[in-house]
């Protein structure tokens, strides 16, 4: 694959092939990369000198990928739902004739794993290179393979039959009578052979109409593409057409000539005044139009795919010359043909060094920076191998593939995540209420609050986000120190139920003023919200538990409230070190860590909150003898060597040459970024 990921997607956009299983990769690796013109391969590798495998997927199939299972570098396989149909896709690559039986054995009991997870209603078709014969004729085996395959069978193609049967499977290469050149997938020297092969159920073989190998391609040397044209049988559901969200380009504001336009525009909007409406409704939707017109709207398509952006005209050329030489080799196999061949292969590779050393040479400038961070945030999320989820399974398992079925699931779930109480004692004891003066909101705390505000944040429901402010000034900082003054004056007196009263409790309990204590629950009362997902956007929903995701204030209320809790069983650091829920417990044994991990857990859950048994681990400096273990309610705790607190690296042997290591390396990288780009 090394060098010729676009020459790939360029043959599979030609030859309109949607997927494509490819062997012996040679990519160390587990992730996905784009290739060029939309296509994605997902391949899996351990070693870059031998094996590897992977799945190629057009651009429109991508979306479909529900799961990824990297098996070795000789077996993946990829789930797909495609209208409701779920599709598994196989790649394998077998051992060798010479290798030993103990790998071949490893890899048909990986294959078979493979097959025996995937429920017998869904679609299955396995890409591989079996190295094996499985032979012309069909005498006795009629039920798994036709009567078209090439010479002789021998064990290892004896191997595929079998698997074939065990499988209730086709091959599907030998069903279908062509000439021998479209029936041999590998020659070398004077070899012809049949060694690469399609199988799928017995009971959708009716769903394909056509297979036989492509010949005149140069992307591989010695194999040959086999291709097969599959037409699923859906039960095909109208999905609903929803609108492309286009999004304000609210990052212009970085332009002070932006930011200016926006001003007068919005000052013209509000009959020339400068001074912001009362009213919320009103001034947000004034800000938001001003904002559409003045900014534009995003086209809520995604943009031109930077990752071959080398593919000039040369190379293309220095390609369609090297493909029609090896065409040429292929029907007349003469020295002079082989030795043009072998030319035009190293040609192309000159080509390609040379396009993309230019293209990088162009990126790595001041004025490629934006481009080069566009590049990296792409390459990064083209390695994610499911990039939406679209369908969710429900609770007893099921895949629900309709969108209206799919928005119900994620309703449901998150309606009992954050609502769901966990067990806890009843406060009986009560705290006294601080009723102190609260002064009003100056312009200066605004003024400050608004500074250390960060740009570039996603915005919320109201579609505003701190640039607007910043870009406003002191007409922004008037309006938000008289609208958060007037809810200030503007509480409810009292509250009859409140069902977060660990909060309230933890918060009286802490000293805070009672009129900010009825200002956050004021926050939190009749809160409702949606679940946004590939498939559209949920119905609403309340949320009566937990604190608000994304909140600026949600960290340090739950920092009031573990330090409430655990006020009777803190010790000084370094015995006891916290950051937000991450809590480190230091003792000289292990009956003391114990000791105090019961300690914790019973402060914690007596009032609701969970210590969770997958996260908590425990590690031994400078441990002599490695017996006894730790456990918490008779689960025993899992060691390790070395964990990461705060972002530092913490060895059980006392070193710290890892985390030395990951610092030098890190500035490394920057000296790099920065010396790249200036």
């Amino acid at each position: 694959m090394t060098g010729k990921g676009r020459e790939l997607a360029d043959m599979m956009e030609r030859r309109k092939v949607d997927i494509l299983c490819v062997q012996e990769t040679r990519w160390k690796g587990s992730k996905a990369r784009s290739i060029g013109a939309g296509f994605k391969l997902f391949y899996y590798g351990v070693d870059s000198k031998r094996n590897g495998v992977g799945v190629v997927l057009k651009e429109e199939f991508v979306r479909n990928v529900l799961e990824v299972k990297r098996v070795s570098d000789r077996v993946m396989s990829l789930k797909l739902e495609i209208e409701g149909v779920m599709l598994n896709v196989v790649s394998g690559y077998a051992p060798q004739v010479g290798c030993e039986l103990e790998e071949k054995e490893r890899f048909w009991s990986e294959l078979d794993e493979v097959m025996e997870s995937i429920p017998t209603g869904e679609r299955v078709v396995i890409g591989a290179d079996f190295n094996g014969h499985v032979g012309e004729g069909n005498t006795g085996d009629e039920e798994v393979m036709g009567k078209f395959g090439v010479k002789e069978r021998n064990l290892e193609g004896q191997m595929v039959v079998d698997f074939a049967k065990r499988m209730d499977m086709g091959v599907v290469n030998t069903y279908f009578q062509k000439r021998e050149e479209h029936r041999v997938t590998y020659k070398s020297g004077g070899r012809s052979t049949q060694v690469d092969y399609i199988l799928c159920r017995r009971g959708n073989l009716k769903e394909i109409s056509d297979c036989k190998v492509v010949v005149g391609e140069s992307v591989a040397r010695q194999h040959r593409m086999v291709v097969c044209r599959m037409t699923l049988m859906v039960c095909k559901t109208k999905r609903s057409k929803r609108e492309i969200e286009k999004k304000t380009k609210w990052w212009k504001l970085k332009k002070e000539e932006c930011c200016e336009e926006f001003r007068q525009k919005l000052r013209q909007a509000l009959g020339g005044q400068v001074v912001l409406p009362d009213d919320w409704e009103t001034t947000a939707e004034v800000i938001r139009e001003t904002g559409r017109k003045v900014l534009g709207v995003s086209s809520g398509r995604r943009k031109e795919d930077k990752e071959t952006w080398w593919w000039n005209e040369e190379v293309q050329d220095s390609i369609q010359r090297k493909r029609l030489a090896k065409k040429k080799w292929d029907m007349d196999r003469t020295e002079e043909n082989r030795q043009e061949y072998k030319e035009l292969q190293r040609r192309v590779k000159r080509e390609v060094s040379k396009a993309k050393q230019k293209a990088y040479d162009e990126l790595y400038t001041r004025e490629g920076e934006k481009d080069l961070y566009r590049l990296a945030r792409q390459r990064d999320r083209d390695g994610k191998d499911v990039q939406q989820v679209r369908v969710i399974k429900d609770r007893d398992g099921r895949v629900l593939t309709s969108e209206e079925n799919v928005q119900r699931r994620w309703k449901e779930h998150f309606e009992e995540l954050m609502n769901e109480e966990n067990e806890r004692e009843k406060r009986v004891e009560g705290v006294n209420s601080v009723e102190q003066k609260v002064d009003k909101i100056r312009k200066d705390e605004v003024r400050k609050a608004l500074k250390r505000m960060k740009s570039g944040k996603a915005v919320g429901p109201d579609d505003i986000p701190v640039e607007v402010w910043k870009c406003l000034g002191e007409a922004a900082v008037e309006f938000l120190a008289s609208l958060f003054n007037r809810v200030l004056e503007n509480l409810e007196k009292a509250y009859d139920r409140v069902p977060r009263e660990e909060l309230w409790y933890c918060m009286r309990k802490s000293g805070v003023a009672e009129k900010y204590v009825r200002v956050v629950q004021d926050m939190y009362e009749r809160s409702r919200t949606v679940v946004r997902c590939a498939v559209g956007q949920t119905e609403e929903f309340k949320v009566e538990m937990g604190l608000h995701q994304g909140s600026a204030l949600s960290p340090f209320l739950f920092a009031i409230v573990m330090d409430q809790l655990s006020e009777e069983v803190r010790q000084e650091s370094p015995w006891t070190m916290m950051f937000a829920d991450d809590i480190v417990i230091c003792s000289e044994s292990r009956e003391q860590v114990e000791e105090n991990l019961e300690r914790w857990r019973f402060a914690l859950e007596r009032r609701g909150m969970k210590v969770s048994r997958s996260k908590t681990e425990y590690m031994c400096v400078n441990e002599r003898e490695g017996r006894g273990t730790v456990r918490l309610q008779g689960e025993e705790v899992k060691k390790v060597q070395e964990f990461k607190y705060l972002g530092s690296t913490v060895q059980s042997n006392g070193e710290c040459g890892k985390e030395v290591k990951k610092q030098v390396q890190a500035g490394w990288n920057g000296w790099r970024k920065v010396s790249g780009v200036l």
